[in-house]
């Protein structure tokens, strides 16, 4: 349903999805997981639609926490989830795996980001602060070192990084 200036309803907006929960819901197997991960992973990517981040990692549902950002970043919020997933939820390793042809890793700063978006959109993001940093291989540092020394996570904690091909599927590990 639209009204004369072409937006779409709420309601029917979201009609294809709440379909087709209808028909996932009625072959459902997945009642009584534990919410803790099964395989202790908690894993850090991007919020990319070409990452299938089960599929990639040979996972299957309840095997890990997943944490989803732009640019799989490692932002305040990350960390806070981490510490709840460590604690509270199984976690006893980190995965953070940032992706080949990542858009946030293709600009040159948040400047850039917030200047694209007023100029197309006429909104000012400047409030936000979008972690882009063209030197992906530097960014997957600075966020294994974030992780890695944060005083409310325990000191040995295995984390790794790896980067995704979103062209092979391939995930190769970054020594840092």
């Amino acid at each position: 349903m639209s009204d004369n200036s072409g937006a779409t309803s709420s309601e029917s907006a979201f009609d294809d999805l709440f379909a087709a929960n209808e028909a996932y819901a009625e072959s459902f197997s997945l009642g009584g997981l534990k919410p803790v991960a099964a395989r202790g992973l908690a894993l850090v990517t991007c919020m990319d639609s070409r990452i299938e981040p089960l599929d990639t990692l040979g996972l299957k549902p309840g095997d890990a926490k997943i944490l989803r950002n732009a640019g799989a970043r490692v932002t305040d919020d990350t960390l806070r989830t981490l510490v709840l997933a460590v604690y509270l939820l199984g976690v006893d390793r980190v995965l953070i795996l940032p992706h080949t042809r990542c858009k946030m890793a293709s600009v040159e700063s948040d400047d850039a980001v917030h200047d694209l978006i007023r100029e197309e959109y006429g909104v000012d993001t400047r409030s936000l602060e979008f972690h882009t940093d063209n030197d992906q291989l530097g960014a997957l540092r600075h966020d294994l070192e974030r992780i890695r020394h944060h005083p409310l996570l325990p000191q040995g904690l295995p984390v790794t990084g790896a980067i995704y091909d979103v062209d092979t599927g391939r995930v190769t590990p970054v020594d840092l």
